[in-house]
């Protein structure tokens, strides 16, 4: 699976990188992969530091606008989206200091 974490900062929680090919293990007994999986592999293998400026829960901040191929993921289910092998997963930060 691809995502990209960021286009508005959220890549610095990340060592600055932008770009991640992940692949995440399907816990036992599940029959796929979906979105809260997704979140919880990333806060404990990518983000080193202020796991709170990405994550309130088990969801994202508000804030954070996430794309699944190019569609919200607010069309698609939120936290219950299901991913497939070659999905791409997009975060956008729409929060600016100012």
């Amino acid at each position: 699976m691809d995502f990209c974490h960021n286009v508005g900062g959220l890549e610095l929680l990340c060592r600055s990188t932008k770009v991640h090919h992940v692949d995440v293990e399907l816990k036992p007994g599940a029959d796929g992969l979906i979105m809260k999986d997704l979140l919880c592999w990333i806060r404990t293998n990518l983000i080193k530091e202020r796991p709170e400026m990405f994550m309130k829960g088990d969801s994202v901040r508000p804030g954070v606008l996430v794309l699944v191929n190019d569609c919200d993921w607010e069309l698609s289910g939120n936290l219950d989206t299901r991913l497939e092998e070659k999905d791409e997963v997009v975060f956008i930060s729409t929060l600016h200091g100012g």
